[in-house]
């Protein structure tokens, strides 16, 4: 029987609170049995998803962020989802130093970075407000490779 799990929680768009995002999906991942680099990639991900809804989605209020991981087999989806602003033109967000905040040091790599520690990332505009990042990442490719090289 393939493994077939998920979780789901929702927590303010503070800073303080990617720490806490961090180490839900590190725990969540931990039943996969993950290299030491594998749940880093994931951790430094969601950071920079949720990092992003703070930051960019909610200027003017505070908002909520919900993170949802889902595991099929050795594949994991993360999903971080806000209700905030949105992005005007996704394209154009996900090119490496693209910021909207010059003025705050931002660096404009959030995407980048998601895309290089993740197998895939998706970014849609939700039906009513604000943005949902999509991450996946299969688990145990690591050692596939060696056994293979």
């Amino acid at each position: 029987m393939k493994n077939s799990n998920f979780m789901e929680v929702s927590f303010k768009a503070l800073s303080i609170n990617e720490g806490f995002a961090r180490v839900c999906v590190a725990g969540f991942c931990v039943q996969l049995n993950p290299t030491i680099d594998e749940l880093g990639d994931i951790k430094t991900a969601v950071s920079e998803a949720v990092t992003n809804c703070v930051v960019h989605a909610y200027p003017k209020h505070n908002g909520s962020v919900t993170l949802r991981c889902e595991i099929d087999g050795n594949d994991i989806k993360i999903m971080v989802k806000d209700s905030g602003i949105g992005i005007k033109d996704i394209e154009k967000a996900r090119e490496p130093f693209y910021t909207t905040k010059p003025d705050e040091e931002r660096s404009g790599m959030g995407f980048s970075v998601m895309e290089s520690f993740m197998d895939r990332v998706e970014v849609e505009k939700n039906e009513d407000r604000g943005i949902t990042v999509t991450m996946y990442k299969r688990i145990g490719q690591e050692n596939l490779q060696v056994g293979n090289a």
